[in-house]
């Protein structure tokens, strides 16, 4: 992968510090990084308990933080300075009393909380390069970084991995969104230049490095969606349906579809309805190409990893059905350029960004031609930008 210096500065905006600045009239104490992400292959894969190819992107969500003037609070007062919006919250607040964003915050202080860790009061402000519901999980970048923040004031310990199953527990049983632990797993846990193979029921993981000589591009569509309007719960519950069924008619050892191969699959899915099956489909073989794309990632192929992605695209299009118009458009346009090694939708899809794989000579080129090419099909204004897998969460001091 070509080496650039990262998108993000290693200090947060100015505009944050500003802000901070404006609504609590003193200088904030320190700050947190925390990435968003992209999932090279293994969308979906995650609360099917398989494999997953996923890497922290040089796209920040920043928070600054200090401890409350005079007397000790257990509430805390949050800034949304892009947003322009403001809340407070305090323990026990119930979801639907806040902003959306709000959510995951307070969604990350209540799952502290139940683990017995502290969530000392603080004012905090945040803001950040990740943009909201285009799939390079803003949401997960949020909630790890509220959780360091919390981590710092409060002086606890705990390791990485557990800091973001909490915040995915914040999101599954305090938001409402049936995701798995890939999201805030590798915002937490992202290595520069590598991708994170993470095997989600034993939650082994190993660093792979990206192949030389390619970068990554995400395309944006400019199109949005949110997570907690049920599309992606849906897709949970068609594929908890699927296992019932695979284990009723396969053996009480298919636990979940990563237990199922393409052969064992093929042997039941008659049982299986629609679109159940096509669902189960997807996940059995994305999991194959997760481990496919990693040994090809470990030999440096870069042309074997893009076809992977182009693989799990075309089948996200048919049997998961988690593209849409406008990604397939921008699909289609940046696998029609010759620097392009292959591309996919990333995270939960249904709108947002592709992610393309392409030859780091030609970066620009890509980027230009693949932008025309969409707005002619489309009349929609993208945003294309390189990005580089960046390292994970981290601390700041100011």
């Amino acid at each position: 992968m070509r080496m650039t210096p990262p998108f993000s500065s290693d200090t947060p905006p100015v505009r944050l510090v500003e802000s901070f600045r404006s609504h609590f009239g003193r200088e904030p104490r320190f700050a947190v990084r925390a990435p968003g992400r992209v999932d090279l292959l293994g969308a979906h894969v995650d609360y099917n308990d398989g494999f997953v190819l996923p890497l922290a992107v040089t796209r920040d969500i920043w928070v600054v933080a200090a401890e409350p003037l005079g007397t000790e609070r257990e509430s805390s007062t949050v800034v949304a300075t892009d947003l322009g919006e403001s809340a407070t919250l305090t323990a026990g607040a119930v979801p639907g009393t806040l902003p959306q964003w709000a959510r995951y915050a307070a969604g990350v202080a209540w799952a502290l909380g139940e683990a017995g860790l502290t969530t000392p009061g603080l004012d905090i402000a945040f803001a950040g390069e990740v943009p909201m519901g285009a799939g390079i999980s803003s949401s997960a970048a949020l909630e790890v970084a509220f959780a360091l923040a919390w981590k710092h004031a409060g002086g606890w310990e705990t390791e990485r991995f557990e800091l973001a199953a909490l915040c995915r527990r914040a999101e599954n049983d305090y938001v409402g969104v049936a995701c798995g632990i890939m999201d805030q797993f590798a915002s937490a846990l992202g290595r520069r230049d590598h991708g994170l193979l993470l095997d989600c029921r034993s939650l082994r993981w190993e660093s792979v490095r990206l192949p030389s000589d390619t970068a990554l591009v995400i395309a944006d569509t400019s199109t949005r969606r949110q997570l907690s309007d049920g599309a992606l719960n849906r897709r949970y519950d068609e594929c908890m349906r699927a296992t019932g069924i695979a284990r009723r008619h396969g053996g009480s050892a298919i636990a979940a579809l990563r237990d199922l191969d393409a052969h064992a699959l093929d042997a039941i899915e008659h049982h299986i309805p629609e679109p159940e099956r096509s669902r189960a489909r997807h996940i059995v073989e994305d999991c194959a190409r997760v481990l496919a794309a990693a040994e090809a990632m470990r030999a440096d192929d870069a042309a074997g990893l893009g076809e992977l992605m182009n693989r799990s695209m075309r089948s996200a299009q048919t049997l998961y059905e988690c593209s849409g118009p406008e990604l397939d458009a921008m699909w289609s346009a940046g696998v029609e350029h010759e620097s392009c090694l292959g591309g996919r939708c990333v995270g939960a899809g249904f709108a947002g960004c592709v992610l393309f794989l392409v030859q780091a000579a030609a970066v620009e080129p890509f980027i230009e031609a693949t932008a025309r090419r969409f707005q002619a099909a489309t009349g929609l204004q993208p945003r294309l930008y390189e990005v580089q897998a960046a390292d994970g969460a981290e601390v700041v001091p100011l």
